[in-house]
């Protein structure tokens, strides 16, 4: 039996490991932070029970909500730029309904921290500047849509439309109506993200799933970035099977969001949140200056607040 545990599933070194008994035992604690993916020189020697100390460990800081994850998932989460309460909690004292500068604020807030999230995040730094432009320029509008439900981007159809500028010029009835049907897309793609419940660290690892596509074209090696979508899949699993271990579905439910994301129209997203900010520049060239410029890129609206 191991020692400190009134938590057994009496066997040998078999505690329970969870959010409210994870202080019981440390070497089955140790244990379940090693399947996880924490490396064995990340633990600080005199932290592990004397009888199973190794010359060769370091404390790890690599947990999330009093968990252990995998250092993958660990630099994804100290890859955001902003806190994701930081969006949404600067406009929550406004009202109900967000006026068009805010929206559109907000959403360069969105696009700017996607494209410095995706620089400071593992094996990313590392791919061909051509690579990372073409990744970027094919996956933004799925990133976009994560973090929009992931800060709580307000999403009401009035303001929406205003900024897409169907106030300022006549537009026909059908236009309209096919324009609101995709703004629906959008808001229910955002809902579904939203009833899932899924957790910063779970919105990191769609995210790099989403960005490591292989079918980006002109890749110079499209298995080495398949290879790294692996990475996120397998650390994705991982984490769900630890977390939420009495939801065997939702690793499929997460991943089965992703292909959804991809109903939402970048045309739409351009039309409805920077259409205001840069007109008709087309957002994939912003996201390879922003790239290319790094924190030195200039937005009609700072990103510093």
């Amino acid at each position: 039996m191991c020692r400190f545990s009134p938590v057994l599933r009496r066997s040998n070194r078999d505690c329970q490991i969870d959010q409210h008994h994870r202080n019981q035992c440390q070497y089955c604690r140790l244990k379940k932070c090693f399947r996880v993916g924490m490396r064995k020189e990340a633990v600080q020697r005199g932290r592990i029970p004397p009888s199973h100390a190794s010359p060769n460990m370091v404390q790890s800081g690599d947990f999330y909500n009093g968990q252990p994850v995998s250092e993958l998932i660990s630099q994804l989460l100290r890859a955001e730029p902003y806190p994701s309460a930081r969006f949404s909690s600067q406009y929550a004292q406004q009202g109900s309904v967000m006026g068009i500068d805010n929206i559109c604020e907000l959403a360069a807030r969105l696009l700017f921290s996607t494209v410095e999230w995706a620089r400071n995040i593992p094996f990313f730094p590392e791919l061909p500047v051509s690579d990372q432009v073409a990744l970027l320029r094919l996956s933004w509008s799925e990133l976009f849509v994560l973090n929009a439900a992931q800060s709580a981007l307000p999403l009401h159809m009035a303001p929406l439309l205003a900024a897409a500028g169907f106030h300022a010029a006549p537009m026909s009835a059908d236009r309209v109506v096919s324009f609101m049907d995709q703004i629906r897309i959008f808001q229910d793609q955002v809902e579904k993200l939203s009833r899932l419940q899924v957790d910063s660290a779970e919105f990191s690892c769609l995210k790099a799933i989403a960005l490591f596509t292989p079918d980006a074209c002109g890749l110079s090696d499209p298995a080495h970035v398949e290879s790294l979508q692996e990475k996120a899949q397998v650390a994705l699993t991982e984490y769900v099977r630890s977390q939420y271990p009495s939801q065997p579905q939702r690793f499929g439910r997460l991943l089965l969001r992703l292909p959804a994301l991809r109903a939402v129209p970048a045309s739409l997203i351009s039309q409805l949140f920077f259409m205001r900010l840069v007109g008709k520049t087309p957002i994939e060239t912003l996201i390879r200056d922003m790239l290319l410029s790094g924190s030195s890129f200039n937005w009609p609206y700072g990103t510093g607040q």
